[in-house]
């Protein structure tokens, strides 16, 4: 009875132990042996981590090179974002249809680099259990088929593609069918909430300066740029900081009715600029509304040019403004899994507001930076942002007989999400001269001067910068205003030199 009792006890023991390691074998084997285990597990623990609030990694998209579109579906509990294999073929703004074509996967079966412990291993498992082999292989089919598929619900960002050069942000509604291309989906517009969702960033990235269009507006104006690994230079050999635009630009301004040949009027010098974009979210707020946003374009601004001639508004009362070069350019920032396409365009212009009658030959030297852009909180909607700090030297500086000049030499900015404009700025850097009775005076720039006759002239440098915020920032998914948000104007004006005439 007793050696009956301890082979039944054993008999029991070898196969709970057998069970044990056989259940192990299912659950772990297919995770520690087979890519497609691996992938799997992979892609289980990214979702995981897409489901909880994350800080995301800011970082430039190389110009030119090519990112996959991230996709935003339903999962548990919510939605998950993450990168895809997914690519926006075509897209037609007009009627949101849209073809997404998949990427080339390689088989990670067929790569050189698995190893051959790997690789016997995936034999010995194929070998021991066919039906094994043939649902690991469904099983990697249907990781395939999930992560490319495109669904009714799915939110894609793309960076530019055929036929959406500021890239593509929607969320498909229907799916009407395979085409040679790919995927041919419906879409309407999307809002970066439906794909941050309540992650969080935060990054400033400079707008490589060859990355730049640049199209010249009027004869006489030139271009030149510097970035990291590839220098070009100034006129005359003027070598520029990294990161730097420069357009140099001279040009006729007109003069007053009847003025004499020697009244002539120009404008002459050169803007050189380092922008950079500036990008938040904050996705702590409610359900559908972040708790912060802010997009916006700031950097270093130097300018260096001169004003000679009795110049004259075209019109009374109204300015002459001449736009001398166009900008354009369509950073791709890389936001976590997701590439967010920042649409920058900058009008560079001068402009004359004077009456003919004062000539003057003013030069200035004018540094500093700028931040122009709209913020976003929970507390106060979308509220303006503009601040600048300039320092303008004189280099020199005549006046002759009385009236009134103004010219500007400054760039009007737009700055928006994909297409869709969000902020637009004026930035106008000036000179200001003026002169009562018959004064005429001069200087060097180191504040000695001189004048004659009796009367006072005065010499100014300044700065204007106004704009708005546009509807369309409701791309964050904030709530909509019913008006433009003006900037408000930042005025700021200095005194360069001036003068009191003196009997001779």
């Amino acid at each position: 009875m007793s050696t009956t009792k301890s082979r039944l006890v054993r008999s029991v023991l070898l196969s709970g132990l057998t069970a044990a390691v056989l259940f192990t074998a299912a659950c772990g084997a297919p995770e520690s042996t087979s890519a497609t285990g691996a992938a799997a597990g992979a892609t289980a623990s990214g979702d995981a981590n897409d489901a909880s609030s994350q800080q995301l990694k800011v970082s430039p998209v190389p110009s030119g090179q090519a990112t996959s579109a991230a996709v935003s579906r339903s999962g548990d509990g919510g939605r998950t974002t993450k990168k895809s294999t997914l690519k926006v073929a075509s897209y037609n703004a007009t009627s949101g249809r849209a073809v997404i074509k998949t990427a080339t996967r390689q088989q990670q079966t067929s790569s050189p680099s698995a190893t051959p412990s790997t690789s016997a291993s995936a034999s010995a498992s194929a070998s021991t259990s066919p039906s094994a082999s043939v649902s690991a292989s469904a099983s990697a089919s249907a990781s395939a088929s999930a992560d490319t598929a495109v669904a009714v619900g799915d939110v894609i960002a793309s960076a530019p593609a055929s036929g959406a050069p500021d890239g593509v942000l929607a969320k498909v509604t229907e799916v009407v069918g395979q085409t040679t291309a790919g995927t041919e989906v419906d879409t309407e517009p999307a809002t970066l909430s439906d794909l941050l969702q309540d992650d969080s960033a935060d990054g400033t990235v400079a707008v490589d300066p060859s990355s730049i269009g640049v199209d010249t507006l009027v004869p006489g104006v030139k271009i030149s740029w510097a970035k990291t690994g590839d220098l070009t230079f100034g006129p005359e050999g003027a070598k520029l900081p990294l990161g730097n635009l420069r357009l140099d630009v001279s040009a006729a301004v007109a003069t007053a009715t009847g003025a004499p040949a020697s009244a002539a009027a120009s404008v002459k010098g050169f803007v050189q600029l380092a922008p950079q974009v500036e990008f938040s979210y904050n996705g702590s707020g409610t359900a559908d509304t972040p708790s912060g946003a802010f997009i916006g374009l700031s950097g270093d601004w130097a300018s260096q040019w001169e004003l000679k001639g009795q110049a004259a508004a075209a019109t009374d009362d109204k300015p002459l403004r001449i736009a001398f070069a166009k900008l354009h350019a369509d950073p791709v920032l890389q936001v976590g899994p997701v590439p967010v396409v920042v649409n920058l365009d900058l009008t560079c212009y001068f402009e004359v507001n004077g009456d003919g009658k004062i000539s003057v030959d003013v030069k200035q030297d004018l540094t500093g930076d700028f931040r122009v852009g709209g913020s976003f909180s929970l507390a106060k909607g979308w509220t303006p942002v503009s601040t600048s700090q300039m320092k303008g030297t004189p280099l020199t500086a005549s006046v002759e007989a009385a009236g009134k000049v103004k010219a500007s030499l400054g760039a009007e900015a737009s700055v928006g999400l994909y297409g869709t404009v969000g902020v637009i700025a004026d930035f106008a850097p000036y000179l200001r001269g003026e002169a009562s009775g018959t004064a005429t005076g001069s200087t060097t720039g180191s504040g000695s001067g001189s004048g004659s006759a009796v009367g006072a002239w005065s010499l100014f440098g300044g700065l204007d910068l106004t704009g708005a915020l546009q509807l369309k920032l409701t791309i964050f998914g904030t709530p909509i205003f019913e008006q433009r948000i003006p900037l408000g104007e930042l005025h700021r004006e200095w005194l360069l030199t001036q003068g009191t005439g003196k009997t001779a």
